[in-house]
């Protein structure tokens, strides 16, 4: 990590660049990164500011840059405490070079290079508007390993967006640049939170004698690995930490509360006490702490971290969780034990842990059912039931569609750009999945007119353009199938050429099929026509389409769509936009395709997705279909499941038996000699080659998450067995149905969890 950041930091100093920046997770060695970098820079710098917002992290860093350069600098502190302005390396803390009689000490051009760690604290007026303004060496690096931050203020902006490097928490850990941890999610006492105030915790049950005692039972229970403990707890309040400080020393536990107040002093000391080998009283099982050691103080030795606290921001866990995962001697492992109450916020927990942006629910929830499949190396993830419980409520009820969270993860995208991010900007940075913009605001066109006040094209196209796009960015942008993005590119094409003569639609769709490898057919080639006719729209939509029959029966391209593509650039080039990340987005998700059909193993569809994908002629809403639905024109029968099963669920439910072996219930009233029955036992002629394919969720309460996992084709097996249904006593039957696939064991984990 350390080269490559040193390679890229001399490519831009070539460049004649003056500004660059390290973003690197917490313990990857940012500041060793620095000092080999001011060793091996293709200028070497003969003095440089090295800043800081602690003195602690000041001495550190200068420890850590003596060993860099063991002799021939000469290295010093400047803060509060010491006052070696004349070193060639000053280690200095902001708060004492924001001072203006001691940042009168230099000329503007004193130092070759500056360096700021923990460069997202550098929008304070501080650095920007004193150091910042006042110095002017030959080059500024900034460190961080959070640069996105809520206020709206643009850290990459003042590092002329320049990434040096960039290395994330998965990143770090999956090339074992950090300590394996064992998190462990675990239920915290009823603390009297309000659901109407995320932050209200009663402070006498925060502080009660029997939460420290569940608190250090769970503590005792998990454990910290080898060696004597080493711990970090952070809570939510400097009187919490004091008053748990006191009750668990009359435990015999040896603890210290430290608050931004304590004096440095008392802070070394504290971590000596914390990372020595004294098992008398003077040594320290526990720091309490509420905020200051979020970042930057180096504890390799910590083995165990007991999180007290809601987790508010995916950034502040990642900080708190990184306190622990520094390589030491004799540290086999990190032991983290999270407490979880009644939280809003619980679903941040999932996205801190997987570094998924997405805001995807259902991928929330894989993360909490089966937290393993989705960490590097030998760490563990795993949460007690009813902390799980609590966390899949917050999912439910979370809004990860909410305009605030949108436009946050869009504006911190536009600030690491430096511009405009395009669709395909939030796929490859791992941003927030851009189809969350599209089923809020209709298409990303809509989106920028709203809010983005440099898009200069907002206003430029009609009504019946923006619901243009907004259809083929809601229906066919999430790329589930290649081939309507297809068809509506090469209608591009055609429109562009100004080829508006009638074509045989059938020939013209093979053609296309043949460039790019997608399946036709009879009942394909019809799908698509209505597709592109708009015959499968919605009412709003209904007069918009690609093409069109003319009198003659023949087709044609629309002459509106021609003319909008000839004479309009913003609306041609927002759709061909739009496209590209619909094909890039299938080339990603959707291209391993299931057998000779157009879905993939595990990935999601909805009731109108798997239509679409079976070539249906119509579009049914959910209620029409039920469990499942029998097309005669194409043989198919898909069966659709919601698998949230309770504690004391009655057998007639859906279920599965292994991971091969499911039990579905008929619609009622249904005998077991009926046409359903048929169909799917392939008892006629006309049935044996029927094809049932089978598709679940988990929580069909979830407004946000309507889609089905697909898992293969499915055949019935045995005979139908006839039940009565206890609540209206009517007759039904059961099918036991054997999946040509295995479920995979995560999502086989997920689904039947519970």
């Amino acid at each position: 990590m350390q080269q490559t950041f040193i390679n890229a930091l001399n490519g831009l100093v070539i460049k004649k660049e003056k500004r660059a920046l390290l973003v690197s997770a917490t313990g990857t060695g940012k500041t060793y990164a620095a000092a080999f970098a001011m060793r091996d820079l293709v200028y070497p710098p003969e003095r440089v500011l090295f800043l800081v917002h602690r003195e602690q992290i000041a001495i550190q860093a200068l420890k850590t840059f003596s060993k860099v350069f063991p002799k021939g600098k000469k290295l010093g502190l400047l803060s509060g405490n010491h006052k070696d302005i004349d070193a060639d390396f000053v280690f200095a803390t902001m708060q004492t070079v924001s001072k203006e009689d001691v940042l009168k000490l230099f000329t503007p051009e004193t130092f070759d290079v500056i360096i700021i760690d923990e460069a997202h604290r550098a929008g304070s007026k501080s650095y920007s508007e004193k150091i910042m303004q006042y110095l002017k060496p030959k080059f500024w690096l900034g460190m961080t390993a959070s640069p996105s931050r809520t206020d709206g203020f643009d850290i990459f902006s003042l590092f002329d967006h320049n990434i040096a490097h960039e290395i994330s928490l998965k990143q770090a850990l999956e090339t074992d640049l950090l300590c394996p941890f064992h998190y462990f999610g675990v239920t915290d006492l009823d603390l009297g939170e309000k659901e109407d105030d995320p932050e209200y915790r009663d402070f006498n049950k925060l502080t009660s004698i029997v939460r420290v005692e569940h608190i250090l039972s769970k503590a005792k229970y998990y454990g910290h690995g080898q060696g004597r403990l080493k711990g970090l707890i952070f809570c939510s309040r400097n009187d919490e930490a004091q008053e748990l400080a006191r009750l668990m020393r009359q435990k015999n536990i040896r603890c210290e509360a430290l608050s931004g107040s304590d004096s440095q002093e008392k802070r070394l000391e504290a971590i000596d006490r914390l990372t020595g080998d004294d098992k008398d009283e003077q040594g320290l099982d526990y720091i309490i702490t509420v905020d200051i050691f979020n970042e930057g103080v180096d504890i390799p030795d910590v083995n165990q971290i007991i999180m007290l606290r809601p987790t508010q921001s995916p950034v502040i866990f990642v900080q708190q969780l990184g306190r622990g995962l520094r390589k030491a001697e004799n540290k086999d492992f990190l032991v983290v034990l999270d407490f979880i109450g009644n939280y809003r916020n619980n679903y941040m927990i999932p996205i801190a842990l997987s570094s998924d942006r997405t805001y995807n629910k259902d991928n929330m929830r894989r993360i909490v059912a089966t937290g393993n499949s989705i960490i590097a190396g030998p760490s563990t993830i795993h949460f007690d039931e009813i902390a799980r419980k609590r966390i899949y409520d917050s999912i439910d009820r979370a809004k990860t569609n909410d305009t605030r969270l949108i436009r946050e993860a869009y504006e911190n995208l536009k600030f690491k750009l430096g511009r405009i991010p395009t669709l395909i900007d939030f796929v490859e940075n791992g941003a927030i999945d851009p189809i969350k913009i599209f089923d809020k605001f209709g298409s990303y066109y809509s989106f920028l007119s709203k809010f983005e006040k440099d898009y200069e094209l907002k206003g430029s196209l009609t009504d019946d353009q923006v619901l243009m796009l907004k259809w083929v960015s809601q229906k066919f942008a999430k790329g589930k199938r290649q081939t309507e993005l297809r068809l509506i590119e090469e209608a591009i094409f055609k429109a562009q050429s100004h080829d508006v003569r009638p074509f045989n639609f059938a020939r013209w769709v093979n053609q296309i099929a043949q460039q790019y490898g997608f399946r036709t057919g009879v009942n394909h080639i019809l799908c698509h026509t209505k597709q592109l006719l708009g015959e499968f729209n919605g009412s709003k939509e209904k007069d918009l389409a690609f093409i069109r029959r003319n009198i003659n029966g023949d087709y044609e391209l629309d002459s509106h769509f021609t003319y909008w593509i000839q004479n309009n650039s913003v609306f041609k080039e927002n759709l061909m936009e739009t496209l590209r990340f619909g094909l890039r987005r299938n080339q990603d998700n959707f291209c391993n395709l299931y057998k000779d059909t157009d879905f993939v193993l595990y990935e999601k569809y909805t009731y109108e997705d798997v239509q679409r994908l079976l070539g249906w002629n119509r579009n049914m809403n959910a209620q029409n279909i039920g469990g499942y639905f029998y097309d005669k024109d194409t043989k198919t029968l898909p069966v659709f499941i919601n698998y949230v099963k309770e504690h004391d669920a009655i057998a007639y439910e859906d279920r599965f038996i292994s991971p091969t072996e499911l039990i579905a219930l008929s619609k009622h009233p249904r005998s077991k000699s009926s046409p359903d029955a048929d169909h799917m036992f392939k008892r006629t002629a006309e049935d044996r080659d029927n094809r049932i394919f089978l598709f679940v969720r988990k929580n069909k309460d979830d407004n946000e998450a309507k889609e089905f996992y697909f898992l293969g084709e499915i055949n019935a097996h045995g005979e139908p067995e006839e039940v009565t249904m206890p609540a209206t006593q009517d007759k039904a039957f059961e099918i036991q149905y054997r999946l040509e696939v295995p479920v995979r064991n995560d999502i086989y984990q997920y689904i039947t969890e519970g």
